[in-house]
């Protein structure tokens, strides 16, 4: 079976194993697992296989060797719960949990990994966290931090799983910008998931793309099955029946024979919180412990079956005492007899070492309590209470000792008392010293406080075996103060008191690896160079002898090269100096001057205070996981005999193997020589490099210009080859730009493509500053005034030619500069490159040259050339016979019918007063570029102008078309319209001049105003008044197309255009199109349709009318308010399409004012009879419009045009309606696709076929029809 059908046969099991899970989970018989640590290698998880419930933590870290292929089919659909925390630390390849854990919904948290139940820390490949079935978290909070491609984690309400929101830590994962964070069902326009709020914004609710948050609504903490019915009440994290306690995936109180139950039954008992035992299975379990005497049966208190005995009990295992009280100091008073009456019905009392607990006190207790007579002399004896005065002692002497890490284990002569039975333990006494000055009474005061550690050890079994004792959690290197004492029972033998004590000794315990290096930093100071700076472990564990510095050279992102930077802003990785260098500097000098030269330490605020707990809990934090994940093995061993390593060695502590390509230089300061590392070996593997640094400083010289570095430091001590070195602290850093990197170096040529275009070639930067993205190109004719022409080249257009074609040149001598840019910047602008264009003079005697010498000699050889083939075809013809038929002419494929040819007119303008400047951007049939012509406009030398252009490569009936939909604008004069000024259709290729729009359309200057507000809160915005007067203009602009009984179709503010002077005009119908396509949406391939500013009746049946645009009209408004933002922003464009056919509109966008929402609402009237026409609405704020709108609007001055057109409103309505039902058979998206000449046909033949119901002429914008 293949390993696809394998996954597919999982995938349909996967139902029928939740359910086995679900019935398993609640049997006694289900399999209960304990703590789980999966390392260092993938098939530990083996260990899973057969696990329903963890009764303990599950930890799955440190696989630097993993890859995603090893997680494949990899799943354990039988765990449901986890008793106590999950962590997740540094496991390579794993980039879901959603197949590992399909099916684990409870997170106890019966005990914290450092106060959290969820940790996912340094997961490098980790793309979503993915447990879709996970419910709840009972305890603890989730820490979520460093997992560089993590996403899908604010799409989690993560207030439903778990109550302790306030403490949950999410950070330093992949930016949410960067994420596509989609719910299911948004996409498709299906279903989406439940939605939630958070932080006042209510979106779905989901763990990855495909799966949504598990929410149910059967009331508060109610779990729910799959199909959405109410579990029973007792039922935590789902079920497979509807109110059957049996049926529960996990027990929210207690389990117990099948049943989740509010309570344990009688004669039973709670065990880890959540299950029912019997007496005699809490009598079977034993505690757990490293050493073997410590380990003992489970206890039975308050219905709660323990490990151990709660605080302020110990346990009585002869079952002789019932009262006992033992070595306390500072006793002297044991029951008031006032307040409650003590009663001992059973047992004995025994009391020893209370040194200020007098015997008449305790005589008064066997007394009231009624066990007098049941002590004897042992069980109260007078030497050991009340007795204040110390018993002379016999000096105790250690025997042997072994010291590790974080244990001493201590052996001494055993002491004999003349009556054994006197005796009665040893008391180890041991506290940290640096130096060995301490005595028994240090650390202690009147209140009984005591700064030593004190253990009991009971006495050995054998009376000739010493006593030894383990003290445990000891800090590595550190020495500790240890004496030991005998604990004896006071007795009379000829007046002493026999007792001992050892003297003090000083035992240093051995080194371990140190914890991690802190606060690195980095800057680069040229080039080549990388400085690091970086503090010391915050345990040393040792002596810090040196550093173990690796660094690796990293790749650039190629996925840059997929983005055209010519429209696409680039935003530039930076090597700016860090501003920590100064302060560590300064630390630096304030740690070596002397203290009376110090200042006093400025008082910090609230926010510092705050940074300052923050960072101290995030290195706890730090501190709290390396030690808690990493085991002590055999460490790595770190051997460096010279400075060039073949391969560095994978270790435990380590994050994988690193490696460069590039040699290295380290320089080392105060004196340290510096030292040159090269690769000279013929071995193709990268290269990892590292060195002994022996400051907390080094610099790394040699490497690449503007290049990315990881730089990994090890901590090591003294003893690095026997306990190995910290884990490392890496960070990323790239060095400064090379100045010359980027230049253009080499051979730049260039040929003639046509009349009036060239391709220019030339070599790519051999060694630039990380990326090439793109090339500008700046040319100029000579003796031209003016500024140059600047055109920008992405990369994929100079890779398809290897160059860039150059086109629309005059006739003339230009000089051309080529410049690239990388991720460093711009570089510099390569030498004139001279090209030239022939013009009539030149092209006519390049003309006669042709004419003179070489069509005679093409002539001749045409005439030898047909003699030999008429020679052998008469040949042929009298051998064989020439047949003979009729011969028919064949239709031209080519042919355009002269009806559809552009015909000059007055309209026409010379090309030869025309210059280019600058390109704009792309229109509908090709570039659109800024340019000046001469005598265009009366009474003015020199006008600026729009030029549209046709692509180079368009077909013939392309370039009619462009012609022809240029010549609609000829029909137009209107101040709020954009008006032609010429067309020049003579040669190629053809231009169509339009009035200049400085400052470029409406939508992007709206946007201006919110990059102002980011750079400068003090920035104007558009004030009401100025609002009003935008509507005005386009208002005006769209009245006067309606009375020429024209249908805009796309109106927007992509659509709209601003001049200098800041007067809004309807816009060129055709460029925005391909500059803002994201705006538009294609339905089933089918054309590009606007549908957020679309009317419903236009969606639904494609209407378009007066009514139509008005409804955008309203859109627009709306855009104006909120600085261009989109409509309906959040919705995919195919929720828009039913939102509004369903007669949903825009809300009120945020501080808007009243008279302009209200204005939008009456163009968003569900009734297309029911909106405004523009007259109205110009009527209803004309009392706001500025005093030059009256001179030249044409509401103003075309009064008797308003009133012919509005008299028609209704029959041009109806004939829309006529014609485009007529139309029906044909798609309505193909319509709107149609080029002007096919639609004029079409729409043409689609009247034919009807009763000729139009009577007046009715034309549609932005395809430029006439209907």
């Amino acid at each position: 079976m293949s390993r696809a059908e394998i996954l597919c046969t999982l995938t349909w099991l996967q139902p029928i194993l939740l359910v086995i899970v679900i019935f398993t989970a609640g049997s006694e018989t289900a399999d209960f697992c304990s703590s789980m640590d999966i390392r260092n290698d993938v098939t530990q998880f083996r260990k899973l296989e057969n696990c329903t419930v963890i009764q303990g933590n599950l930890q799955i870290l440190l696989m630097f060797s993993t890859k995603a292929e090893d997680f494949r089919g990899l799943s354990f659909p039988r765990l449901t719960m986890i008793t106590e925390y999950l962590l997740l630390f540094r496991v390579y390849g794993l980039e879901s949990l959603r197949d590992l854990f399909p099916n684990l919904s409870v997170i106890r948290g019966t005990d914290l990994f450092f106060h959290y139940s969820l940790v996912i820390y340094e997961m490098p490949h980790l793309r979503d966290v993915g447990l879709h079935s996970l419910t709840n978290i009972l305890r603890g909070a989730v820490r979520i931090e460093r997992n560089q491609e993590l996403c899908h984690i604010f799409t989690i309400d993560w207030a439903l799983l778990s109550s302790a929101i306030e403490n949950q830590y999410i950070v330093g994962n992949k930016a949410v910008e960067e994420c596509a964070d989609v719910c299911p069902g948004i996409l498709d326009n299906e279903e989406s998931c439940v939605k939630t709020p958070i932080n006042g914004v209510t979106e779905p609710r989901c763990w990855t793309s495909s799966n949504c948050q598990k929410v149910c609504d059967c009331g508060k903490d109610i779990a729910c099955t799959s199909s959405g019915s109410c579990c029973h009440v007792e039922c935590l994290g789902g079920c497979s029946r509807h109110g059957d306690s049996r049926a529960c995936v996990a027990c929210r109180n207690f389990y117990f024979n099948d049943h989740c139950l509010p309570s344990c039954p009688p004669g039973t008992y709670e065990y880890e919180g959540w299950r029912c035992i019997t007496a005699e299975y809490c009598a079977s379990l034993r505690k757990v412990s490293e050493n073997a005497r410590e380990s003992s049966k489970f206890v039975i208190y308050k219905n709660h079956c323990q490990s151990e005995c709660p605080s302020g009990y110990t346990k009585n295992a002869s079952g002789n005492y019932t009262l006992y009280i033992l070595d306390n100091q500072n006793l002297q008073q044991l029951w008031d007899p006032s307040h409650e009456n003590l009663s001992i019905p059973e047992g004995k009392l025994y009391f020893a070492f209370n040194p200020k607990l007098c015997l008449s006190e305790i005589n008064r207790i066997e007394e009231i309590s009624g066990a007098k007579g049941r002590q004897n002399k042992a069980d109260i004896n007078p030497r050991t209470n009340g007795d204040r005065a110390s018993c002379k002692t016999q000096s105790l002497r250690f025997t042997g000792n072994i010291t590790e890490s974080d244990r001493i284990i201590l052996k001494w002569e055993r002491y004999q008392p003349p009556d054994f039975r006197d005796l009665l333990s040893f008391v180890i006494h041991y506290r940290e010293s640096p130096f060995q000055n301490v005595t028994e009474y240090m650390g202690q005061d009147a209140c009984g406080a005591n700064s030593w550690n004190v253990v009991d050890v009971e006495l050995p079994l054998n009376t000739d075996q010493e006593p030894t004792v383990t003290l445990t959690n000891l800090k590595p290197w550190t020495q500790y103060a240890i004496y030991v004492r005998v604990i004896t029972l006071a007795t009379t033998e000829e007046g002493r008191s026999h007792g001992a004590q050892s003297d003090m000794v000083y035992i240093r315990t051995k080194p371990a690896a140190p914890t991690v290096p802190q606060e690195v930093i980095i800057i680069s100071n040229s080039s080549s160079n990388l400085i690091v700076r970086w503090k010391p472990p915050t345990q040393r564990n040792g002596n810090i002898t040196y550093y173990l510095v690796l660094w690796q050279q990293m790749k650039e992102d190629q996925e840059l090269y997929l983005n055209d930077y010519c429209t696409k802003g680039l935003k530039l990785p930076t090597s700016s100096a860090d501003t920590r260098f100064d302060n560590y500097d300064n630390g630096i000098q304030d740690a070596s001057q002397d203290s009376e030269d110090k200042c006093c330490p400025c008082q910090k605020n609230g926010a510092q205070l705050m940074d300052l707990d923050e960072n101290s809990f995030q290195k706890k934090f730090e501190n709290f996981l390396r030690n808690t994940i990493f085991i002590p093995k055999p460490p790595w061993k770190v051997t460096l005999s010279n400075k060039t390593y073949p391969r560095s060695t994978k270790h435990k502590r380590d994050v994988g193997t690193l490696h460069g390509e590039n040699p290295g230089n380290v320089s080392l300061p105060d004196g340290v020589v510096s030292h040159t590392i090269n690769n000279t070996g013929v071995d193709s593997k990268p290269y990892a490099y590292k060195d002994k640094i022996f400051q907390n400083r080094m610099v790394i010289s040699n490497l690449l210009h503007f290049t990315e570095y990881r730089i990994d430091i090890h901590a090591c001590n003294h003893a690095a080859d026997i306990v190995g070195c910290s884990a490392a602290t890496f960070v990323f850093a790239r060095t400064m730009s090379a100045p010359q990197a980027d230049n253009i170096i080499g051979n730049i040529s260039w040929e003639l493509l046509g009349k009036n275009s060239i391709l220019v070639k030339w070599a790519e930067p051999q060694s630039p500053n990380g990326l090439i993205l793109k090339y500008e190109i700046k040319y100029r004719r000579e003796h031209e005034e003016g500024p140059s022409t600047v055109v920008c080249v992405s990369r994929q257009r100079f890779q398809k030619y290897k160059g860039f074609h150059l086109t629309l040149l005059q006739p003339g001598n230009y000089s051309a500069f080529i410049r690239a840019t990388s991720l460093a910047g711009n570089g510099s602008w390569t030498g004139p490159i001279v090209f030239f264009i022939l013009g009539p003079e030149e092209e006519q005697s390049e003309n006669l040259f042709l004419l003179y010498f070489v069509v005679p000699i093409i002539i001749l050889l045409i005439f030898a050339l047909l003699g030999v083939f008429i020679f052998f075809y008469n040949k042929k013809g009298n051998g064989e016979g020439y047949p003979n038929g009729t011969l028919y002419a064949s239709v031209n494929p080519e042919y355009i019918s002269a009806t559809d040819m552009y015909v000059a007119d007055e309209w026409e303008f010379l090309r030869e007063k025309i210059t280019i400047i600058k390109e704009l951007g792309q229109g509908s049939f090709g570039m659109v570029y800024e340019g000046i012509a001469k005598d265009i406009v009366k009474d003015e030398p020199v006008t600026r102008v729009a030029l549209k252009t046709v692509n180079e490569l368009a077909s013939t009936r392309e370039r009619i078309e462009f012609l022809n939909e240029a010549s609609v604008m000829k029909a137009f004069l209107c101040h709020h319209v954009v008006r032609l000024l010429g067309v020049v259709s003579q040669g190629q290729p053809a231009l169509v001049i339009m009035e200049l729009m400085t400052r470029g359309d409406l939508k992007s200057y709206l946007r201006s105003f919110r990059l102002e507000d980011e750079s400068s809160p003090s920035a104007s915005q558009p004030s009401l008044q100025q609002m009003i007067q935008m509507a005005g203009e386009i208002a005006d602009g769209m009245a006067y197309l309606n009375a020429k009984k024209f249908v805009h179709r796309d109106l927007a503010a992509r659509n709209c255009m601003v001049s200098e002077d800041l007067t809004v005009k309807i816009g060129d119908f055709g460029m925005t199109r391909d500059i803002y396509e994201t705006d538009y949406y294609r339905k089933g391939g089918q054309s590009l349709l606007p549908v957020r500013w679309m009317s419903p009746e236009s969606l639904k049946d494609g209407i378009f009318t007066l009514h139509s645009d008005v409804w955008s009209f309203g859109v627009v408004l709306w855009e104006i308010a909120t600085l261009a933002e989109q409509p309906y922003q959040g919705m995919a464009n195919e929720q828009v399409l039913h939102f509004v056919i369903d007669h949903g509109i825009l809300e009120k966008p945020e501080g808007c004012p009243d008279r302009l929402h209200e204005l939008m609402t009456w163009c968003w009237q569900k009734n297309p009879k029911h909106r405004p026409t523009f007259t109205q609405i110009l009527e209803s704020i004309k009392d706001k419009l500025p005093p030059s709108f009256k001179k030249v609007s044409f509401f103003y001055n075309g009064n008797h045009e308003i009133r012919e057109s509005e008299a028609s409103d209704t029959e041009v309505d109806q004939s829309q309606k006529t014609l485009l039902k007529a139309g029906a058979a044909a798609s309505f998206n193909d319509f709107l696709s149609l080029c002007p000449v096919q639609k004029e046909t079409t729409i043409n033949s689609i009247i034919s076929r009807r009763e000729p119901v139009i009577k007046r002429n009715l034309y549609h914008m932005n395809g430029n029809s006439k209907l």
